[in-house]
């Protein structure tokens, strides 16, 4: 009897689960293109306050990321469509990666990413305006990522990871994207910049 209340609770979940994963996608598509200003608060597992910092980001569907921490260390992430270029100013390095071996473990490519295998790798619920992204396995770096809307508007990212740090990242000044805002996906090597390729048959 236990087992079949227990399928029964199962079966009727599925649904809402399906459902709420259905409910981010429709809501990422309204916005397939956006800019926006952020805010950055990273706290520890005991709730203490250890960075603050401030950046630009974009997005675009498909797989094209942007990602700029202005304050209080700077690093640029892009997300070409193709290759993930990290870039640290302070290092004079970047480093570069296959998209699918720089953002596949983590939650927040859902964001610009549209291909069932990838959004089958976590489960995603619906906690008032927040939607809850987990992975189904440990290989993550990060146990849950927070996406939150006020009505269409996306408003707030947050990312804990395995350690039980928490990052929020408040967005503002949301825009569209324009055409000349394509080249924020385009990563210009510096001079001067040594880089680290670490993509498939490439050499460091």
């Amino acid at each position: 009897m236990k087992k079949n209340v227990m399928f029964l609770a199962l079966a009727m979940s599925l649904p809402a689960v399906a459902d709420d994963a259905g409910k981010l996608k429709a809501k990422l598509d309204a916005i397939a293109g956006l800019k926006a200003d952020f805010q950055q608060q990273v706290t520890d597992i005991n709730g203490k306050l250890i960075q603050q910092g401030s950046g630009e980001l974009a997005l675009a569907q498909p797989n094209r990321f942007y990602w700029h921490l202005q304050q209080p260390d700077e690093s640029v992430i892009v997300a070409d469509g193709k290759d993930v270029w990290i870039y640290n100013p302070f290092a004079e390095e970047v480093s570069v990666l296959a998209l699918e071996n720089a953002i596949a473990a983590s939650p927040m490519t859902l964001l610009v990413r549209r291909d069932e295998t990838s959004w089958a790798r976590y489960n995603i619920t619906l906690d008032k305006e927040c939607f809850q992204i987990a992975p189904k396995t440990e290989e993550a770096g990060v146990q849950q990522v927070s996406v939150c809307f006020k009505d269409d508007t996306l408003t707030l990212l947050a990312l804990k990871d395995t350690q039980g740090n928490l990052s929020q990242f408040n967005l503002s000044e949301q825009q569209p994207l324009t055409d000349s805002d394509k080249r924020l996906f385009q990563f210009e090597v510096p001079e001067g910049v040594s880089i680290d390729d670490q993509r498939p048959g490439q050499e460091g």
